[in-house]
């Protein structure tokens, strides 16, 4: 080596050297690419399988959970470059995998090859979620009732069974949870643990079936100073569905649609389209339901009438054509309305959602 040239700080050595002028020997004996550490802690609610992380609970796959566990025991040297991880799981029993991993890569002009071994340790630990259901905690209860008359039983399941649909397309929460339900007088009750899932349900049912909610908040305790609330959502289904004809101002309209206010009305006598409150119509007599009107085909026609097959007992009755018919459509659709057959105008089919429905 001669005078001027670089040399290792610790040791004197010429080139190669670091960064810090340490040559390859002295450097590997004070650095490392990587460090990790012999065990980690994993936690899993025994009771629903939820998994505590990132101060956290939720629901993981195991190559998940293992993944992040990883991530928090292993510690990569900072000035490392083109770093390459290998990893394999190997389960030891219910509650221990040993985690392998290899570990590739270069700092400054240094390659380095290691190997770790990191064993994932998962003990049980209730989640908050099931402490709460134990307890029988909410936050919200959801009142489903009815204006005018009585839900049925369909009914409920139909309207019961629209959270279900609700929380399969919305993002997991553990605080959307049930905490109890049943049938009471006049309609049905939910609690739940959370009150952003009971107002979302609530426009949920509005927007598919019309109606009106209405909300009231309550004080239970009080927390770092802050009052402790419950809310109860109360939704009350019209008696009507959209498609059925009613009797309004002694006259015959179809439900055609819903607005926030009211229901869009169609004249069942002439083309005329109207709106009314959701008071207006609260004792509103239905004259035929949707679901019992029928279709039947044409079988003559004129201007104003047409012939038919009676589906109660087949025999060929006529009826007064709609106000809508072109001759064009061979089928009718037909409702049983003060001891009559009524063929009615096209309107918005009701099982296509939102008001969207074509008879």
């Amino acid at each position: 080596m001669s005078l001027g040239d670089a040399f290792c700080v610790s040791c004197g050595a010429g080139a190669p050297h670091s960064s810090d002028r340490l040559c390859e020997s002295c450097f590997r004996d004070r650095n490392t690419l990587s460090e990790c550490d012999e065990t980690s802690q994993a936690y899993r609610c025994p009771k629903c399988g939820m998994n505590f992380e990132s101060s956290r609970w939720g629901f993981l796959e195991t190559d998940d959970l293992l993944q992040r566990r990883l991530d928090d025991s292993l510690r990569i040297h900072e000035r490392a470059e083109a770093v390459g991880i290998a990893t394999h799981f190997e389960t030891i029993d219910e509650r221990n995998v040993r985690i392998h991993v290899k570990i590739d890569g270069q700092i400054d002009a240094f390659h380095f090859d290691e190997k770790h071994e990191v064993i994932v340790r998962t003990s049980n630990m209730i989640c908050t979620t099931c402490t709460r259901k134990d307890g029988n905690y909410y936050e919200a209860t959801m009142q489903i009732r009815s204006s005018g008359r009585k839900l049925e039983e369909a009914e409920l399941e139909e309207l019961r069974n629209s959270l279900d649909t609700l929380l399969a397309t919305m993002e997991p929460d553990p605080m959307f949870f049930i905490t109890k339900e049943g049938a009471v007088v006049g309609g049905w009750d939910v609690t739940m643990g959370s009150k952003s899932l009971a107002r979302t349900w609530a426009r949920h049912m509005v927007q598919k079936w019309g109606g009106q909610t209405k909300e009231t908040h309550s004080v239970v305790g009080q927390k770092d100073g802050m009052d402790v609330t419950r809310l109860t959502v109360l939704y009350r289904r019209p008696g009507y569905d959209l498609g059925d004809i009613i009797r309004w101002k002694n006259r015959l309209w179809t439900v055609s649609a819903w607005q926030k206010d009211g229901p869009i009305l169609l004249a069942l006598d002439r083309r005329e389209k109207t709106g009314a409150s959701w008071r207006d119509l609260d004792k509103t007599i239905v004259m035929s339901r949707f679901v019992e009107q029928v279709e039947v085909d044409v079988l003559n026609r004129d201007t104003s009438a047409a012939e038919f097959m009676d589906p109660r007992d087949y025999k060929v009755m006529t009826v007064r054509l709609p106000y809508d018919d072109d001759g064009s459509n061979p089928r009718l659709r037909l409702g049983w309305i003060t001891d009559e057959w009524v063929a009615l105008p096209r309107v918005r089919n009701p099982d296509e959602g939102n008001g969207s429905r074509e008879g």
